[in-house]
């Protein structure tokens, strides 16, 4: 257990608890040893928190090793010591002379580490679908393991992560608290005149000073789309380089973030006197809100409530192609907010259980303009538990 203890964002029990989880998950799949490169996962079984995933690290999960293995550069170390829960003797670190030179990889001396554990012969889980897993890195992995079998373990941690602890939903309450604020910070800066810019800065400001008991912590991407005028028409796109005028449409999408846990919240704000053709979708889309919300109950499938929604939109003659919501947790770059485990979608048979937090955003994006709804919510055994308090509707400000 590494000395600092007592500033991780979880206590001991809390991360055994999850790696006991994931291990059941292995010996299911029948695999030995699991490495974790998703740099969410790797935070979820260790408390690992740094921005240090434009190198190579991972996380190595063995079925006879209470603790993992934290492998990364050595310089990082310290970044472990103080982030991850795990005893100093599993903090391993590569040399510099892994990094920026060709000829050699950091999967050489993880390689050597794995041997090292007598491993040479297990059966391997790899994310294959985590970006930090480059096909140079398998390539060199195979090569320095010929004697292991590979199984193709994507996703397992993920699914692992679906329903939250309580100490988890803690800290997606905090994020929400500092999303609001956030928000409000953005609906007061917006003004015709004011460079979008400007208005961006002020609510970073408000995502990283959070509330006066609990402070903002480093957001997936920045955490923030904030189009204007027709660039509403798209839903990931951030500020320009313009002004802000009359008669245009704003949409925000953040979020607030506690110990890499967020939740999103989206809203759209009018400058002057809305068009009656966004009046009525933004009506549509907030009765639309509320069923989608009394839809969201345990037992219920993902399929299920996106399928209440799309009926919804028929009758009211619009529609509305991509999902409406996600699993939402730790959020980084590489990886966004999104714990990709369930989705608010036609056809997803995964059962809500309680403890599950989902970001459902009705995003309605025109040819030529957009409007954005979102809350984050935690499913009960009855009504959703919604973070955020932020009023609905298209927020005029004329």
């Amino acid at each position: 257990m590494s000395d600092s203890q007592t500033a991780l964002a979880f206590d001991t029990p809390e991360f055994l608890r999850r790696i006991a989880l994931v291990k059941q998950r292995m010996a299911g799949a029948g695999i030995d040893v699991l490495l974790v490169s998703d740099p969410a996962n790797m935070n979820y079984l260790t408390g690992y928190n740094a921005f240090s995933y434009y190198t190579h690290q991972m996380v190595v999960v063995a079925l006879d090793a209470e603790e993992p293995l934290w492998v990364g550069r050595k310089m990082d170390v310290a970044c472990a010591r103080h982030t991850a829960f795990m005893r100093e003797a599993n903090l391993i670190g590569y040399p510099e002379r892994y990094i920026g030179v060709s000829g050699r990889h950091p999967m050489e001396f993880i390689g050597q580490v794995l041997r090292d554990k007598q491993w040479g012969t297990r059966v391997f889980g790899l994310e294959l679908d985590s970006a930090p897993l480059t096909p140079k890195c398998v390539e060199q992995l195979r090569s320095e393991l010929p004697d292991a079998k590979w199984v193709d373990a994507d996703l397992l941690v993920n699914h692992a992560r679906l329903v939250k602890s309580q100490a988890e939903i803690s800290y997606i309450r905090q994020a929400a608290q500092i999303a609001q604020r956030a928000m409000q910070a953005g609906f007061d800066a917006i003004e015709p005149g004011v460079r979008e810019c400007d208005a961006a800065a002020k609510v970073f400001a408000a995502l990283v000073s959070g509330t006066d008991q609990h402070p903002g912590h480093l957001t997936m991407q920045g955490g923030l789309a904030m189009p204007s005028g027709e660039r509403t028409s798209a839903p990931h796109l951030g500020w320009s380089d313009g002004r802000y005028e009359r008669q245009q449409v704003v949409s925000i999408e953040l979020g607030g973030c506690r110990h890499g846990y967020h939740a999103g919240l989206s809203r759209s704000f009018f400058l002057g006197k809305p068009p009656a053709e966004l009046q009525h979708c933004a009506q549509v889309t907030v009765d639309g809100m509320a069923a989608v919300l009394e839809r969201m109950r345990a037992g219920t499938t993902c399929g299920e409530v996106a399928d209440h929604w799309n009926g919804i939109l028929r009758q009211a003659g619009l529609q509305k192609e991509s999902r409406i919501g996600y699993s939402i947790g730790i959020g980084y770059p590489l990886t966004s907010w999104i714990d990709k485990s369930a989705s608010l979608q036609s056809g997803d048979a995964t059962v809500l259980a309680p403890d599950m937090t989902f970001h459902v955003i009705l995003g309605m994006w025109m040819d030529r303009w957009g409007f954005e709804l979102s809350e984050t919510v935690r499913v009960t055994p009855g009504a959703v538990e919604v973070f955020s308090t932020f009023p609905r509707g298209l927020l005029v400000k004329d």
